[in-house]
């Protein structure tokens, strides 16, 4: 029985719930209701003008309508007296079906249908900078290697420390904590779990580190490439599927015994396995459009070498085992990671994308191609046969325009919807000028 609201409120010393949405951007937009409302909120929904977001709307539709879901409901850690909970957004009595959360949604119903059910874990990359966001926030971070560096750590221990007390109170299951391969750059991990929770946890981290951030005068970016030369920010997905949702889980689906069958089933990864990971191989260029969403994330993807020897970000559509230099590596039994998305990857859309690809994979039984066991930093070029991934934002989207199968697993209303507001965004980019251009065309 979902939880009642009201009762909530009474029951945890609650005076306002903050009922959010994401937006197509990745946005995240909210309405601070009193605890006194909560009532009708939960029955009707807290309005919004969706125009005034990040979604194709216009002023003329009606009043978007975000209904809290109140099972996934987060008491603030840093502020207990508020409550966020996440809204799935309803305009005339119907699911708006463009809005990122409804499209997971949807697609976690169906995969349940064929008895899949998707549970993931992400890593969550982002740098701690100057409020003004043009330099890390610690001027001594600067070793060539900084990855793991004990002392940089803590140097910002107050930030990261108090970040990971509160997802150790919400029960994530937090797990580690480090200093990433980039100066000013961090990674904090908690359990896996089935794809909305993920995805909420996903949101509402986002929410939390920035807010943690500003409390403590210091400013969190997850920009895919915020500093040129350094490593960029990813957001890695451990994928497995499950044969039941939550603790009712019994079976890892992906899970085989380890043979000398076929490549996949040498890294312990079943039939169905892999077939997902196909799915995710087949469409790796259009997934691009939204695993990596803006202009700067093309940045990571086609980056050099950053001043550490290494961009931790593919750029050719390779799988291989226990190997962090291609899209996709197996590192054990049961499930993959998929190391595409970066830090600007809308929460919801991540999850959707994978479930949308990975379910194509296993109805039309795709094969992922060859296993790739080598160094693709130092031997790529050996590599035949491979895709390369989109080097910009527009060859993103084309690609994914003209993946007819992944549009639709999508939702028609959705895919037109992106299509058309990331074409705007990258038109306006390309309107605005820049020193690169003035610096190497002023004279011509």
């Amino acid at each position: 029985m979902a939880i009642d609201l009201e009762v909530f409120a009474k029951e945890n010393d609650i005076k306002y719930f903050m009922i959010s949405f994401t937006d197509l951007f990745g946005g995240q937009r909210a309405k601070l209701v009193p605890a006194r409302a909560i009532g009708d909120m939960q029955k009707d929904g807290a309005g919004f003008a969706g125009f005034a977001t990040w979604l194709d709307l216009t002023p003329a539709h009606p009043d978007m309508l975000a209904v809290p879901d109140p099972d996934a409901v987060i008491i603030l850690p840093w502020q207990k007296d508020i409550a966020w909970v996440p809204g799935n957004c309803v305009m005339d009595g119907q699911d708006v079906a463009q809005a990122p959360r409804n499209v997971l949604r949807r697609l976690i119903a169906e995969a349940a249908d064929e008895g899949m059910h998707v549970k993931t874990g992400i890593e969550a990359e982002f740098f701690l900078l100057t409020p003004a966001g043009d330099q890390i926030s610690d001027s001594f971070d600067t070793a060539a290697k900084p990855c793991y560096d004990q002392q940089a750590f803590m140097r910002r221990i107050d930030v990261i420390r108090e970040i990971s007390d509160y997802m150790l109170e919400l029960g994530w299951g937090a797990y580690q904590n480090d200093h990433e391969d980039a100066n000013g750059q961090w990674e904090m991990n908690w359990d896996y779990d089935d794809a909305l929770s993920t995805a909420d946890k996903h949101s509402f981290f986002k929410f939390m580190a920035k807010s943690v951030a500003e409390k403590h005068g210091y400013r969190v970016t997850f920009m895919p490439k915020p500093i040129e030369g350094l490593t960029g920010n990813g957001c890695h997905a451990h994928i497995s599927v499950w044969d039941a949702p939550g603790s009712d889980a019994k079976t890892n689906i992906f899970a085989a015994p380890i043979s000398d069958k076929d490549q996949t089933s040498e890294l312990g990864l079943s039939e169905k396995g892999r077939h997902f990971l196909g799915g995710i191989m087949k469409h790796a260029s259009a997934l691009a459009a939204i695993t990596n969403p803006t202009v700067n994330s093309y940045k990571r993807i086609n980056a050099p070498r950053t001043i550490s020897g290494a961009t931790w970000a593919p750029n050719t559509v390779t799988w291989t085992g226990n190997n962090r230099t291609h899209m996709v590596r197996v590192p054990g039994p049961g499930r993959f990671e998929l190391r595409l998305p970066d830090g600007a990857v809308n929460p919801y859309l991540l999850q959707a994308i994978i479930i949308a690809a990975g379910l194509d994979g296993v109805r039309s039984k795709a094969d992922p191609g060859r296993r790739w066991d080598i160094d693709m930093y130092a031997e790529g070029h050996k590599v035949t046969g491979a895709p390369v991934l989109p080097l910009n934002m527009l060859d993103a989207l084309r690609a994914y325009d003209d993946d007819a199968s992944l549009k639709s697993a999508m939702g028609d209303e959705f895919s037109a919807a992106y299509l058309k507001m990331k074409h705007l965004e990258w038109n306006d980019f390309c309107t605005h000028f820049t020193e690169w251009e003035r610096a190497n065309t002023l004279d011509i």
